[in-house]
């Protein structure tokens, strides 16, 4: 605690302080000018001793260059990260154009959840048949009427066009994976729009955190647009 005298000496220290700030950051070379004041200069050091002025930029410069080093190392993963989604992605297009027709490109959606996206636990919600009665349908592929209340639960999804991760209510967690449903921890909803009607396909983990509301959503979206073109482009009314 600062005790002030009768002569002002704390108020004119603070004072002169200031104006010792104000001319330095005014005239940067002062110490180019006068190098012999940067040898008498002492700081105190983080270990208790002292060191000179150059000694503690050198130590600023080095902890500044270790902070840039760990911000650099995070851009790379993050970029080597979206690499690696871009590639899943081309590899998720390259299997739809390839598919010819609706059962094939059921196929490939599914090939490509679980190959490359490392998906388990998946479902593909219509609101109405889209595979004719010659067609087989993956396990994975449901069909509801789009009144029903476990649908129009999931209404909000579809206001807002964007996918949505994190913890679903139960009634929607078994709604979607009715037989895997108690092991489902995290969910990541994208909603789907085509011809037939509104969609939803839902992607599960067993880990609670693995898709949580913080998670950039974007490639998910970018599949949902993928999935969605080319259910569009495959109907089948066998």
């Amino acid at each position: 605690m600062t005790t002030r005298g009768s002569d002002g000496r704390s108020t004119r220290a603070a004072a002169e302080g200031g104006d010792i700030r104000t001319y330095l950051a005014e005239h940067p070379d002062f110490f180019e000018r006068n190098p012999e004041l940067l040898a008498q200069l002492r700081l105190p050091h983080s270990r208790g001793t002292s060191v000179s002025l150059v000694e503690r930029q050198v130590e600023v410069l080095r902890e500044q260059k270790r902070e840039g080093d760990v911000k650099l190392a995070a851009l790379l993963a993050n970029g080597h990260a979206n690499d690696a989604l871009a590639a899943k992605m081309h590899r998720l297009a390259c299997r739809l154009v390839r598919a010819q027709g609706l059962e094939h490109r059921l196929n490939a959606i599914e090939a490509s959840l679980r190959e490359d996206f490392a998906a388990t636990d998946f479902t593909l919600v219509l609101t109405r048949a889209l595979v004719g009665k010659n067609t087989l349908a993956p396990r994975y592929l449901r069909t509801v009427a789009q009144d029903t209340a476990e649908f129009r639960s999931f209404e909000s999804l579809f206001v807002a066009l964007k996918p949505r991760t994190g913890r679903v209510r139960d009634t929607q967690r078994e709604f979607l994976f009715p037989s895997a449903g108690h092991a489902i921890g995290s969910v990541a909803l994208v909603p789907l729009t085509i011809l037939q009607g509104p969609a939803i396909l839902a992607i599960g983990s067993p880990d609670a955190d693995h898709f949580n509301p913080t998670m950039a959503t974007e490639f998910l979206g970018r599949i949902g647009e993928l999935i969605a073109m080319a259910l569009d482009g495959a109907t089948d009314t066998t």
